[in-house]
């Protein structure tokens, strides 16, 4: 039996009035809530439906069904999910490049980049089984890693701070955080942008280790730190919901 969950722990709603819409349907129950909200996520590719404490489930169904002609608007506009599939093209560190699953050659390693006479560029993943997709994004977090790292190493030694911890996570809703603590967290994703907005975000939040709040001095400091800042914000609020359509099929 389905039951409604709070905020940060959605839960699937089935209900059979709502037919197959081709996207999960997530009810949170927030305590804050005074009425019933229906969003649909670009990132998560899901029907999100946040509830009064006060209301059940059948509620949600309703409210759903009564919004159906809106919500399947929605989704029909979502762009099409591009999954890690060979012949498949993804963007890395902002150019595009074509996913080839080969088999395993000595002296390669599991993902190598190739440059081809002709056409795209290509990510090699050596496969053996199915396994290509979930090698394929393995090594997309150690690149991010490894980019993240260089900059933040630059940031921190020009701020003369010192970050606690780096996180690589697949988060929706920030491309990079700061917590109180020094510790810092940056979607993987980063690694499909160009290099001057994976730049700016690591400055962004290594910032934060200076100035944690996004005051005139916080912003003074970015930008300092980097001359394409608003270029790289207007890059990420035109296509950085895009990258989120790549990614290994459920």
């Amino acid at each position: 039996m389905s039951r409604v969950s709070d905020d940060k722990k959605p839960t699937s709603l089935e209900d059979p009035r709502l037919g197959d819409l081709g996207a999960p349907v997530e009810v949170r129950r927030h305590p804050k809530a005074r009425r019933l909200t229906l969003r649909v996520s670009r990132t998560r590719r899901a029907v999100i439906v946040t509830l009064p404490t006060q209301c059940d489930l059948g509620e949600a169904g309703s409210f759903v069904h009564r919004h159906i002609d809106w919500v399947r608007e929605r989704l029909g506009n979502l762009p099409d999910p591009v999954p890690f599939e060979h012949r498949q093209v993804m963007p890395l560190r902002g150019v595009p490049h074509r996913i080839v699953f080969v088999q395993p050659q000595r002296g390669k390693g599991v993902v190598h980049l190739h440059k081809p006479a002709r056409g795209y560029k290509e990510i090699r993943v050596a496969v053996s089984d199915d396994n290509g997709p979930q090698r394929l994004r393995k090594w997309l977090f150690q690149q991010a890693r490894k980019d993240l790292d260089a900059r933040i190493i630059a940031h921190a030694e020009r701020l003369r701070v010192r970050p606690k911890k780096l996180t690589i996570r697949d988060q929706t809703s920030r491309w990079g955080s700061c917590s109180s603590t020094g510790a810092l967290a940056f979607s993987w994703r980063l690694v499909m942008a160009p290099p001057f907005v994976l730049d700016y975000v690591a400055a962004h939040e290594v910032a934060h280790l200076r100035e944690m709040n996004h005051g005139p001095r916080f912003w003074a400091l970015v930008d300092e730190a980097v001359p394409r800042m608003e270029e790289a914000k207007t890059w990420l609020q035109i296509y950085g919901m895009d990258l989120h359509r790549y990614g290994v099929s459920d």
